[in-house]
């Protein structure tokens, strides 16, 4: 079960990483909750919005590096895990100059298992522990 969840995990930052989040809402069921520190995003177009923002502020090279996965709760179609996040982000291609994380966060994910048998997020919380050296791409409050 708990290697199921941190595969979505892992697929959802590869996503991020890789992609730039253009399928991330499709993980999470259609009213999913995704929240970074007390910025939240309420449901799938609010969800791909954010990531079209991030898109469109030009290149940005990330990787999400994840570990320390632990089950929170199980029952039936229904979990809660969490997980240590560390990003290391800068705008630009690659190659750039190493430097350590800009942020250390835990994330803290309520799951569900879909009819198909996939595990959405229901919501998927990332709490900032250390920031620090370049900025995170959050969109300001409007």
């Amino acid at each position: 079960m708990l290697q199921e969840l941190a595969a979505l995990e892992t697929d959802y930052w590869y996503e991020v990483d890789h992609n730039y989040g253009r399928k991330a809402g499709e993980l999470y069921v259609s009213d999913g909750l995704f929240a970074i520190g007390s910025k939240t995003m309420k449901g799938r177009e609010a969800i791909a919005e954010f990531y079209r923002w991030r898109e469109n502020r030009g290149d940005r090279t990330a990787r999400h590096v994840v570990t320390n996965f632990r089950m929170l709760s199980h029952a039936g179609d229904k979990a809660s895990f969490c997980c240590v996040m560390c990003l290391y982000a800068a705008d630009g291609r690659p190659v750039l100059p190493s430097l350590p994380a800009i942020m250390i966060a835990d994330i803290v994910s309520e799951c569900v298992r879909n009819a198909e048998g996939r595990w959405q997020y229901v919501s998927h919380r990332l709490i900032p522990i250390f920031e620090g050296g370049v900025p995170a791409t959050i969109p300001p409050d409007p």
